[in-house]
């Protein structure tokens, strides 16, 4: 399995922005100044990368006490896809597309095993906003048992973007969330989709939820009033299945 890498050092950094590379997160000294310091600030403000001021003591551990110059990035093991070329790919298929937008899902497990289900349901793709979003790691690849290299996603600057995008092109955008009376089965799903699965202690977004054409809920016969969001959104996924087949 490919291990998300670190690399460290200002000007490594910041060369690996200029080239491309799909950096993950920044993670910055705190009080750090200089020159370059500057030149690396701009570049992370322009390309929206996540970043972290933290003690010197945390980049000793990622760069395993090399001369990282206050600066280690974590470059991302998968390339991430353009979403109107997927959604465009996607079309030209046979088959209904389906898609699935993560609303600041944050932690790597729950990702991962989102990815999992996703792969093993035939999602075409998966978008998450830059900000505020579970890194693709290690971790995330380890739990999602080697689907992140096999599932598309797409990292956007926000989730509303992708909203819009999608339903230009006459893809139907529905929201998991217990603020509805809808539940998720009488829904018709076997047309073209996009489920949005909220953060894990939020939910959906508000704003996101005034933009999307239907909500849905499952229903919760027990005490406890919501479900870890990787089990809803793979019982979401197979609904959807069940109807299709």
């Amino acid at each position: 399995m490919e291990q998300t890498t670190n690399i460290f050092g200002l000007r490594a950094i910041i060369e690996a922005i200029q080239s491309g590379s799909t950096i993950n997160k920044i993670y910055l000294q705190k009080g750090l100044r200089g020159n370059l310091f500057f030149e690396l600030e701009s570049l992370i403000k322009k390309e929206r990368i996540a970043t972290s001021f933290v003690p010197v003591e945390k980049l000793d551990r990622l760069s395993k006490n090399k001369n990282h110059q206050g600066a280690v990035a974590q470059i991302s093991p998968v390339e991430f896809n353009d979403l109107e070329q997927l959604i465009e790919s996607t079309l030209e298929q046979e088959t209904t597309p389906l898609f699935l937008l993560l609303d600041q899902v944050s932690d790597v497990r729950n990702f991962g095993a989102i990815i999992r289900s996703a792969e093993c349901t035939g999602v075409h793709g998966i978008i998450i906003q830059q900000s505020g979003s579970a890194p693709v790691n290690a971790e995330t690849i380890k739990t999602s048992a080697g689907a992140a290299f096999k599932v598309p996603i797409c990292r956007v600057n926000h989730i509303k973007d992708a909203i819009y995008t999608l339903q230009a092109s006459d893809i139907s955008i529905v929201a998991a969330t217990e603020k509805t009376d809808n539940l998720l089965f009488d829904l018709d799903l076997n047309k073209p989709l996009a489920i949005v699965m909220g953060s894990e202690h939020k939910g959906v977004n508000p704003s996101v939820l005034k933009i999307v054409d239907e909500r849905a809920k499952l229903p919760l016969l027990g005490e406890i009033d919501s479900l870890n969001v990787s089990v809803a959104c793979g019982a979401f996924l197979y609904e959807v299945i069940r109807q299709r087949l």
